[in-house]
């Protein structure tokens, strides 16, 4: 535990904590590509096994059975099974987001005193925690809720979401204002290859070997990822020093951004980008959430290895729009890449709910090839915004604003899917389309009024 700060008034200012002995002074990027690797590897297999475990529980085996599968009239069980996946795939997401909005803003803002090393090492233990439940329950076969419980205890230690925020942070830490926006969009690329990379060699391992083997790659990926964040990361707070966990004061430093006076309209451009990061990330993972289950079932079919190639597809964008962006920032400013990704985002989401054939699906998988353009930028724009010493508080907003949409994506995607199976399937993607407008109208208005940054900040030796 750490020690309480001393009052000034009674031991005069806090001291520098010596920093940690480290091996080496490594970089944030493997920390998110190894932990988004695990986590894409685990993923779309939890979904299948969770079909696949329902289906033998239903008596259900439409899934290899391609005559069947392309049946079109209704199967009954199918849509039990479908329902059931999808249910249960909301309650792992509701229990881990609801617990993550608590732990996720103490651990950013704290993280702003402590340094991003100690939120790296709980956010790598967490994940670590909940690979060893999923291994527990594919090799014992334990009752699927105990999947909620691993969701709980990664989100109670930070979850993904505690990494990104450190990890940002750490980026913002030792990047200038010119260059921000695409070291983001390099760590987003470099989550985004460690992403396609699990998706393809996942549903290849899938069919070879069945579910344990890839859960335990990726429980060996994490134990190395705490190891790298405890002894080789290198601290990109200069001067860390000892805080207070379990204190309101880093809530209270969270809420301070979007309330304490500042000039020239920044903390409403500071409410608004939030408010674009929110609708776009809640249509991303609202998508992402159903579309195994959308893949799997009747008319499309796939099997494991089309669900791979669809997830590593799923990632591509990553790469692209770094390149993407890369090349259109030397002839547009980063309001209009970002309403060019977000009309290609919309157009993927069109694609999605009519496809009925596997051409289409990844016709729309194309189309998203900028999608992720928006989402780097909107985060260079918000830490171009504050002080150095708010980029964790910062952060750890952006990581409670993630927590809100993707319980809100949860909840309308899981939940509206199979409400919507008898009259369209895609009928979500098209409400997801719907929703981007509201993103693509709200930064084409910051655009025009961007204010200037008050806070010019340099780069730091890491």
């Amino acid at each position: 535990m750490e020690r309480p700060e001393r009052s000034a008034s009674s031991a005069g200012a806090p001291r520098s904590r010596p920093a940690a002995k480290v091996l080496f002074r490594g970089p944030v990027g493997p920390i998110l590509f190894l932990a988004n690797f695990a986590l894409v590897l685990q993923g779309p297999l939890t979904t299948q096994y969770l079909w696949h475990r329902f289906s033998a529980d239903l008596g259900y085996n439409g899934t290899h059975d391609r005559g069947g599968c392309s049946n079109h009239s209704a199967n009954p069980i199918m849509q039990e099974v479908e329902t059931l996946t999808s249910h249960w795939t909301l309650y792992m997401n509701v229990g881990g987001f609801l617990v993550g909005l608590f732990s996720s803003t103490l651990l950013g803002a704290w993280s702003d005193c402590v340094g991003r090393r100690p939120l790296l090492v709980l956010a790598s233990l967490g994940l670590l925690l909940q690979a060893l439940v999923s291994i527990l329950v594919v090799q014992l076969q334990l009752h699927v809720g105990y999947f909620v419980l691993g969701r709980i205890l990664c989100a109670f230690l930070g979850d993904f979401s505690g990494l990104l925020a450190a990890g940002f942070a750490s980026v913002a830490d030792v990047s200038s204002h010119r260059n921000r926006t695409i070291r983001m969009a390099l760590l987003e690329a470099c989550i985004g290859v460690a992403g396609m990379v699990a998706s393809l060699i996942g549903g290849h391992w899938l069919q070879a070997q069945g579910y344990a083997n890839p859960f335990w790659l990726a429980l060996a990926l994490l134990i190395f990822m705490t190891f790298y964040a405890a002894f080789c990361f290198g601290e990109t707070v200069m001067e860390p020093k000892p805080a207070r966990l379990f204190t309101f004061r880093h809530h209270r430093s969270i809420v301070q951004l979007y309330t304490a006076p500042a000039p020239d309209k920044s903390r409403k451009h500071l409410a608004l980008y939030s408010l674009v990061i929110f609708v776009v990330i809640t249509v991303h993972f609202g998508a992402q959430d159903i579309l195994t289950i959308y893949e799997l079932s009747r008319p499309l079919c796939w099997d494991s290895k089309l669900i791979g190639y669809g997830s590593a597809a799923r990632h591509l964008p990553y790469f692209t729009s770094l390149l993407g962006l890369w090349l259109m920032r030397f002839c547009l400013t980063d309001t209009w890449v970002a309403e060019i990704g977000l009309a290609f985002n919309i157009l993927g989401m069109v694609v999605f709910a009519f496809a009925t054939i596997t051409p289409l699906m990844f016709t729309g998988y194309g189309l998203l090839f900028l999608s992720l353009v928006i989402t780097p930028i909107v985060r260079a724009k918000l830490s171009k915004l504050v002080s150095k010493s708010e980029q964790g508080a910062l952060f750890s907003a952006v990581a409670c604003v993630n927590g809100l949409a993707m319980l809100m994506a949860s909840s309308i995607f899981n939940s509206l899917y199979p409400a919507t199976l008898n009259f369209m399937k895609g009928f979500p993607f098209l409400l997801g389309a719907g929703l981007l407008f509201i993103p693509a109208i709200l930064i084409g208005i910051l655009g025009k009024t961007e204010p200037r940054s008050e806070f010019q900040q340099f780069p730091q030796s890491p």
